[in-house]
């Protein structure tokens, strides 16, 4: 393909994805994804377009290139960059060994653009959490002490593959290092993948929390206690 039919993808992507904005739903998505002065999703664009719509958008473009990816995850707009990602996550569960390798890698060398809570919770576990899956996961304790908060959360949601294998031991060791953090999606993060692991192993969840419970933040508590039973939660919001 060359580079011109390439950057006529690019451009009929934008244009599908111009045709479905909804301004309407922007304002409320842009108040949504706090992208005031000074919130964790400052300078953020919407166009307007709920995620069904863009899933669709993303499967028709699944030969987009690497390089027009990149050029999506750069653009100020929020659907450029999910659309980006779910391209990506399209083409990871399609590729061989050596592909998967290439797309996990790309994706952790662009964790900065990975930058709103849906954008990571759609990609994390699909991309380098699954990749993970059978090898060395230090890059997630590199990130789940990075000063950016999207990488944080990148750290901790890569662990929800690890918890449909059953396997939770970097989930708690990453939930330890984030236990002091002070960010609010951080804290609902964590809770959220002790919730997942109690799912499958209440007990497991449980000797976490009883060690940590007097020292997490109010916000990762409940998340984690969500589903016990009323008596257990009161014991635990007990400091």
């Amino acid at each position: 393909m060359s580079r011109s039919e390439k950057s006529s993808i690019l451009k009929s992507l934008k244009s599908d994805l111009q045709s479905l904005a909804d301004p309407e739903k922007a304002k409320i998505l842009s108040r949504f994804f706090k992208t005031g002065r000074g919130q964790y999703g400052e300078g953020d664009v919407f166009l307007g377009i709920v995620v069904p719509k863009q899933r669709a958008v993303a499967k028709k473009y699944l030969e987009l290139s690497l390089s027009d990816i990149h050029r999506l995850l750069s653009s100020k707009i929020h659907e450029h960059r999910l659309v980006a990602l779910l391209i990506l996550v399209n083409k990871y569960k399609e590729a061989d060994g050596k592909a998967k390798g290439e797309i996990a890698q790309f994706y952790l060398e662009h964790t900065k653009q990975v930058n709103n809570w849906d954008l990571v919770d759609l990609s994390a576990p699909n991309i380098p959490g699954d990749y993970l899956l059978d090898k060395d996961r230090s890059v997630l304790y590199r990130l789940a002490r990075s000063g950016n908060l999207w990488e944080r959360r990148i750290s901790v949601l890569s662990t929800l593959a690890f918890i449909r294998e059953n396997d939770f031991a970097d989930t708690l060791r990453v939930s330890e290092i984030l236990l002091r953090d002070d960010h609010d999606l951080i804290h609902k993060a964590v809770g959220w993948m002790l919730r997942e692991i109690g799912k499958r192993d209440q007990k497991a969840e449980e000797g976490f929390l009883r060690k940590h419970y007097r020292r997490m933040p109010r916000t990762m508590l409940r998340y984690a206690i969500e589903r016990f039973d009323k008596k257990r939660r009161k014991s635990f919001l007990k400091r």
